[in-house]
């Protein structure tokens, strides 16, 4: 991750975005409706995400036990499929693209911290999955990445940098590994 390119905040100084009611009725809807693994409703999912002020577009399908830090800095373009389990921790935008799929377990982590310092200041960073883009089950991605046009992020990888169009990456740290043939 490159410190430089990433937002860094004092513990005090940093501001999600909205007011604490605000916060504390999100943490008890995120609990009874996204993170529940009984609640199937993706009609009431999509609602509650634009209610709190996501951006969400049409054919989207959130499956059960997903947990979303912060919908009012969230966008999700069309026909996104969002599997169990995935944790999108968006102290930051982070930004969905068309005809993404974003597998079982994976992890968005827009924040981390400065561990060079003694109160361990926030440092955040936007994530954007442009259009087509497959992240694998149980992979993360780091604050400040873009994983670009039709890229793959393998099964249990780490998107420390960049991912460059129709590539597919693989490791920890994620490293290129081949081209992305996509057939009609």
């Amino acid at each position: 991750m490159n410190k430089t390119d990433l937002s860094k905040y004092n513990n005090d100084s940093y501001k999600p975005g909205k007011n604490s009611l605000i916060r504390l009725f999100w943490y008890y809807t995120n609990l009874l409706f996204f993170k529940n693994p009984f609640n199937t409703l993706n009609f009431t999912k999509t609602f509650l995400l634009k209610l709190y002020g996501a951006k969400v577009g049409k054919g989207v399908v959130i499956k059960p036990s997903v947990n979303i830090k912060y919908p009012w800095r969230l966008k999700i373009g069309n026909y996104v499929w969002i599997g169990e389990n995935v944790w999108i921790d968006n102290l930051d935008d982070v930004e969905i693209g068309d005809n993404v799929c974003i597998s079982q377990g994976a992890m968005l982590l827009t924040g981390s911290h400065d561990y060079t310092k003694v109160s361990f200041d926030v440092i955040i960073g936007k994530i954007v999955l442009e259009d087509g883009v497959w992240i694998g089950a149980k992979s993360v991605v780091y604050p400040n990445i873009i994983c670009k046009s039709h890229s793959i992020l393998g099964v249990n990888s780490v998107a420390t940098k960049n991912l460059d169009s129709y590539f597919i990456y693989h490791g920890n740290p994620a490293v290129k590994i081949s081209k992305r043939e996509i057939k009609l």
